[in-house]
């Protein structure tokens, strides 16, 4: 059937090419079901499969839009907190929507899940705290029921996007009498109240794109759950995996972009991720031909392509609605190329690499290249965190002693004073 498929969207895009107010295009497309093929038709798909979905992309990827467009940048690969709308192929990577999709009550789906298509509500991630980072099972923020509402209070910390956001994915503790995974549930909070205080921290780039948030009474609607009472660990699990790809998919998209890396202190939006072909300064500073560093730029090519198979791998799994340990291979490959990635950029500018500000664009660029490299290292879960999944679920290594997995978690509290 794909290739009836191809021809539909062919169709489709030949009676609306895109227009040049990007945002009226989208539109249409979400409404037409092109945005997300592989979702039930009432929730903004086609119900196409898998394979008849993805065999479109090539279709949509070749739509150029007019040369004086308004509105935002369209995008298949558009990442969680980044200014890009997204386009097609969403019902893979846009985290927003594919989590509320597969996890929220029909009541939230006719809500936000259009406007989530549209890049029209803005989302951050409520998760990690101070005393439960690589272990978010470990997670103290609390929800306490209150007839319809759960009212929430804990403090939550490395959240982008937080000062500025809309609603939130909010993973809280519904049972301390559960063992620390079975008692969580997931929520759909609502950002824009008196009970959510977001405060930024400033970071060694000079950046302020995370923030801790303090809840305070903070209050979210019973039909804002995603999942079930107290199943809210397994809806993180999915969660965690679309982000991985998310993530896996903007280093793709921005690999292969030659701007200079944008500064902006106040900005929240992710950092855009370092260049990771730099033969053109190699050859700009005429050490291209250098046999150490050619050896280094073939080593990033191959630690690339081989990290671009591994993602299809992962996308190929996501998209039969499956999560795999795959996308741990792709988040820390990920990782480990833009560390080497700044470090080589600064080798190759040798002394130059010392300097800053005014005295050389490059090598300031070198320097936040390096720094904001650690994004990748701790956002999405640590590379050690990606390490254990990468050993326990790939190469079947046995599990590290968990010895509070089964306790209660009021227990685990309690000896933890």
């Amino acid at each position: 059937m794909s290739d009836q498929v191809v021809e539909e969207a062919a169709d489709w895009l030949t009676a609306n090419p895109p227009s040049e107010n990007k945002m009226d295009w989208l539109e249409k497309l979400v409404d037409s079901g092109w945005a997300a093929p592989s979702w039930p038709k009432e929730w903004c798909g086609r119900g196409l499969s898998s394979d008849d979905a993805r065999a479109t992309d090539a279709v949509f990827r070749s739509a150029t839009f007019p040369a004086n467009t308004s509105g935002h940048v369209i995008s298949n690969d558009s990442v969680f907190g980044g200014d890009d709308v997204q386009g097609w192929g969403q019902d893979v990577v846009n985290l927003w929507a594919a989590t509320v999709a597969s996890h929220a009550p029909d009541e939230l789906k006719r809500e936000v899940l259009r406007d989530l298509l549209l890049g029209k509500v803005s989302m951050c991630l409520l998760y990690s705290e101070p005393n439960a980072g690589s272990d978010l099972a470990g997670v103290r923020t609390s929800a306490i029921r209150d007839g319809d509402e759960w009212i929430i209070n804990g403090q939550k910390v490395w959240t982008s996007g937080g000062r500025h956001a809309d609603y939130a994915f909010l993973i809280a503790r519904t049972d301390l009498d559960q063992p620390k995974h079975r008692g969580l549930s997931f929520f759909f909070l609502p950002m824009k109240q008196a009970g959510v205080e977001v405060r930024p921290l400033r970071q060694a780039t000079g950046d302020s794109r995370f923030n801790e948030v303090f809840l305070t009474d903070a209050r979210v609607p019973d039909s804002n759950m995603l999942g079930a009472l107290n199943e809210g660990w397994w809806v993180l699990t999915s969660a965690l995996a679309y982000e991985r790809a998310a993530m896996g998919a903007s280093q793709r998209r921005r690999s292969s972009d030659t701007n200079p890396v944008a500064r902006n202190a106040e900005s929240e939006a992710p950092a855009p991720i370092p260049d990771l072909s730099l033969v053109e300064l190699a050859q700009s500073r005429g050490v291209a031909d250098q046999a150490d560093i050619r050896q280094e730029l073939i080593r990033l090519h191959q630690w690339r392509t081989v990290n671009e198979w591994n993602n299809r791998r992962a996308k190929a799994a996501i998209e039969q609605g499956t999560t795999t340990p795959v996308v741990s291979l792709g988040k820390l490959a990920m990782s480990r190329m833009l560390h080497f990635a700044g470090s080589l950029q600064a080798r190759i500018l040798g002394a130059e690499a010392t300097l800053g500000g005014d005295a050389s664009s490059d090598a300031s660029d070198a320097t936040y290249s390096m720094l904001n490299a650690y994004f990748t290292s701790i956002g999405g879960g640590t590379d050690q965190i990606q390490r254990n999944i990468i050993g326990e679920w790939i190469l079947g290594l046995p599990k590290e002693p968990e010895i509070d997995k089964a306790r209660p978690f009021r227990e685990v509290l309690n000896a933890n004073i």
